[in-house]
């Protein structure tokens, strides 16, 4: 890679996105139960508990789109990294300074095209 990262700054980057993934699959299996329908009973649970849980069940639902879209992302980056195409801006095709990509591994674009 001309220009670009050499193989051993990709591995590192590469072994980053694997533990990235790992931890945002373990993070979506334990916060499972959180997405679970709110129970209507109000006999056990009480009006002010049940929006309690209902607000809990939409912000980790949020949260968990939030971990499926950067899993994406990292497989996106992952698939960049088997075809040598990782580390090069999607838009200009200039390479992505190894700072940007430490800070986000998944970036796909150059700080001049993020803009």
């Amino acid at each position: 890679m001309a220009d670009g990262l050499n193989s051993d700054q990709v591995k590192t980057l590469e072994k980053a996105l694997t533990a990235l993934r790992q931890v945002l699959q373990s993070q979506d299996e334990d916060s499972a139960g959180w997405r679970a329908p709110v129970e209507l009973d109000q006999q056990s649970v009480g009006r002010l508990s049940r929006m309690d849980a209902m607000q809990q069940q939409a912000m980790s639902d949020a949260e968990g789109r939030r971990r499926q879209t950067d899993l994406k992302r990292i497989d996106a980056a992952l698939t960049r990294i088997e075809a040598d195409e990782y580390g090069w801006c999607l838009e200009c095709g200039e390479a992505i300074a190894l700072k940007r990509l430490e800070v986000d591994p998944m970036a796909t674009m150059c700080v001049g095209c993020a803009r």
